[in-house]
């Protein structure tokens, strides 16, 4: 039982962090990142298509329905898409993001995922500092100014991938 908690939490971790890490890139680069190639999973690859040039179309491939609501709202859909949205902590970071706000952050339950939210809407790089899971922590760090040198330190090959594709 204590595995099956340790495995889901590890899945919940990292699945946020993937979706935290490329929805939230810019989606100014002209030609998707040939990074995206080197990651495994699906919606993830989607993901990181549409935030690295490929843009809104690229949301449409993902299956996860809050990862696809979450992809049309930051690639141009805006907040209103965050409403499809089940999961309320990705509901909450999708409005600060959709906002450029970071009063939404507040309403995040997972400290983890609220720290990120703070440091990336505005609350810069020390914010980082309060995310206990590494590999969330190397990404946010590389998002708030530290740039791709800290994606070295991402463990997970997928959001290593997508970490660099943004960079």
């Amino acid at each position: 039982m204590a595995s099956a908690r340790v495995t889901v939490n590890r899945w919940n971790a990292l699945a946020c962090a993937l979706i935290l890490g490329i929805l939230t890139c810019s989606s100014a680069a002209v030609a998707q990142s040939s990074q995206c190639g080197f990651i495994k999973d699906r919606d993830l690859q989607a993901q990181c298509r549409a935030s690295t040039g490929g843009g809104h179309s690229q949301c449409g491939f993902i299956q996860n329905e809050d990862a696809r609501s979450h992809c049309r709202a930051t690639m141009g859909g805006g907040e209103a898409q965050c409403g499809f949205i089940k999961n309320s902590d990705l509901q909450a970071l999708c409005r600060a993001e959709s906002s450029s706000s970071a009063s939404p952050c507040g309403f995040i339950r997972d400290g983890d995922t609220q720290a990120y939210c703070r440091a990336t809407t505005g609350g810069g790089s020390a914010q980082c500092g309060f995310i206990r899971n590494s590999d969330l922590q190397a990404l946010c760090r590389s998002r708030t100014g530290g740039g791709s040198s800290h994606c070295g330190f991402i463990r997970d090959s997928d959001l290593q991938a997508a970490c660099r594709a943004r960079q």
